[in-house]
């Protein structure tokens, strides 16, 4: 007989239980698991009973999961939330469950361009029909709804780099009436800025990769609802798809929970700053809601809490080549994709490629700017120093 037999295998494999009476720790516990363990053979035979909520394999959640989903949906107020691996996953995962051949569907111009491309290639082959409205007039969108074929409309407040806030409540006024549901990205407030179930949206996305992550070395998402039909659909269809989240990245999104008031609230102080202070100092027209002259501010005043820390400046007339002259001499901000770390992020966009209604132009660079928690003169001084450069 060989002596590795008679090795105690079993003790290596199944841990003893650990009392937990006594442990009380402020941190959420990392729950890892693929495999799911039944009390007994009927249970496993009934699994799919414990749909929508409960657990059943990995993909459906863990405790981890459960727990940033019911903090989220404290936050906005909804009955669930689903965690998805982005904030587009949110949005694509919303529109494959409610979408199909010879449907139509309604997005605002100004939507994340990846949203729209989307559209095109993946619901367009599929026989959905796409078209695009101006989300600063409610009777564009009139104009196109279809009704009884129209199922959704999707808005984006405010909108990407362009920065136009909608009228949702009006937006949803009209859409319920020819039968349409409503779904928002609502990434740049967050459910403390504004809570878009509340003006008549259905569904909510976020990209919890943002500001809930705060960090940016997070990838994730949310679809955040009230209706309990809706809830248990997309779930389906991100179980059949074979959809699910990382247990360690909710944990990381959990830890940016517990500071992102104090972090939203010193970047939306410190953004209103610098877009008066460019408004001020320089010729080109900045893009934040909080200026009195920005498209959509009395609904911002009506609908938001108050700001976040990204908005834009556009720059008509500019070369690239000018425009990289002067990104390349910034000191404190870097140059990337994304927001909502605590690194502050510029971003050169040219959009007129992505806009279907609303005109721009070629020579029109937007720089996204998203503020993060460096001191305000040393942000200052590298706008300042930029807006000089573009200005000669």
């Amino acid at each position: 007989m060989r002596k590795n037999t008679q090795l105690d295998d079993t003790r290596c494999v199944v841990p003893p239980e650990t009392p937990l009476e006594g442990f009380a720790s402020l941190a959420v516990p990392v729950y890892r698991a693929s495999t799911i363990v039944f009390p007994n053979a009927g249970a496993y035979r009934s699994r799919a009973d414990r749909a929508p909520d409960g657990y059943t394999y990995g993909l459906s959640g863990t405790p981890t999961t459960r727990t940033l989903e019911a903090q989220l949906s404290a936050l906005h107020d909804a009955q669930r939330t689903i965690t998805v691996p982005s904030g587009q996953a949110a949005i694509t995962a919303t529109m494959l469950t409610l979408l199909k051949s010879g449907d139509h569907l309604l997005v605002t111009d100004n939507v994340y361009p990846p949203v729209k491309q989307f559209t095109r290639k993946i619901l367009g082959e599929s026989g959905v029909e796409t078209e695009f409205f101006d989300p600063t007039r409610v009777a564009d969108l009139e104009a196109r709804l279809r009704p009884g074929r129209t199922r959704l409309v999707w808005v984006e407040s405010p909108g990407s780099t362009s920065m136009e806030i909608c009228d949702i409540p009006d937006i949803s006024r009209v859409s319920k009436a020819a039968g349409a549901l409503l779904g928002c990205d609502n990434t740049w407030a967050t459910g403390l800025l504004c809570k878009p179930l509340e003006l008549g949206v259905d569904i909510v996305a976020e990209a919890l990769t943002k500001y809930v992550g705060g960090h940016s070395d997070l990838l994730l998402g949310a679809i955040i609802l009230r209706d309990m039909e809706l809830y248990a659909r997309i779930r389906g269809t991100l179980s059949y798809l074979g959809i699910g989240v990382s247990p360690d990245d909710c944990s990381l999104a959990l830890r940016g929970l517990q500071t992102m008031g104090l972090r939203l609230r010193h970047v939306g102080e410190v953004s209103e700053e610098l877009a008066y202070r460019l408004a001020e100092h320089s010729r080109h027209t900045v893009l934040h809601p909080c200026l009195p002259n920005c498209p959509g501010h009395r609904l911002w005043q009506r609908d938001f809490k108050g700001s976040s820390g990204v908005f834009s400046l556009q720059l008509d007339g500019i070369s690239a080549d000018a425009v990289d002259g002067a990104l390349n001499e910034l000191k404190t901000f870097a140059i990337g994709a994304s927001w909502g770390g605590t690194r502050s992020i510029i971003a050169p966009m040219v959009i007129a490629d992505d806009r279907h209604v609303m005109p721009s132009s070629e020579a029109t660079t937007y720089l996204r700017i998203s503020v993060g928690l460096e001191n305000v003169d040393d942000l200052w001084a590298d706008l300042h120093r930029l807006i000089g450069m573009v200005s000669t």
